[in-house]
């Protein structure tokens, strides 16, 4: 299936098809896909320090558990971007909420969408994050799936994953840029959940 909307059209079609619900679960976790409101909108992705205790040097969206007096979802996504990356949360147009992903270690995640400025100033937490980098979003809607090894129980295991400026983006990011294209734009993209072995 193609998507045939100009990177212009995106943020049209993210805004007229996100939404909130009235009544959110609240997840263990959320994270921010935040997302540049230009004309070739990109989103905000950030590879963690490679000392974090769980997925370092993995690329992941901006987020990070609740913690005690969190109100919502939105407010620990908002919170956690600014400890992370520096980023305002006056300067977060929200659009909306994803469906709850599943994290290898059980945590049930929220993800949540908003717009930011192109030239926003963001600063990485060194503690927990080494970089900060921008995907444009037409890009990955364009590209397809690569073979990703994972080591388990001494066996490799093949994940579908997307290389973009010498990052990997897999599991957890990957599934929710997947919802992101799927309920944002209306795009399914073939995506497979597993490969259990490299393509030729």
């Amino acid at each position: 299936m193609s998507l045939l909307l100009e990177p212009t059209k995106l943020i049209d079609q993210l805004q007229q098809n996100l939404s909130f619900q009235n009544r959110s679960k609240a997840a263990d976790a959320a994270v921010l896909i935040a997302i540049t409101q230009e004309q070739n909108p990109q989103v905000i992705l950030t590879r963690r320090a490679a000392q974090m205790r769980h997925h370092a040097g993995e690329v992941s969206f901006p987020g990070g558990r609740r913690e005690k007096g969190d109100t919502s979802n939105i407010v620990v996504a908002l919170r956690e971007a600014q400890e992370e990356i520096a980023l305002n949360p006056f300067d977060v147009q929200l659009l909306g909420e994803l469906p709850i992903q599943k994290a290898r270690s059980g945590m049930i995640v929220k993800p949540i969408v908003g717009l930011i400025p192109p030239q926003v100033l963001l600063i990485p937490q060194p503690s927990e994050i080494d970089r900060i980098f921008y995907m444009p979003l037409r890009t990955f809607i364009d590209s397809p799936p690569q073979a990703y090894p994972v080591r388990f129980a001494e066996h490799d295991l093949y994940f579908p994953s997307f290389h973009f400026d010498n990052e990997i983006v897999w599991g957890l990011t990957a599934r929710i840029m997947i919802s992101l294209l799927s309920r944002g734009l209306g795009y399914r993209k073939e995506w497979p959940f597993l490969l259990n072995a490299p393509k030729p």
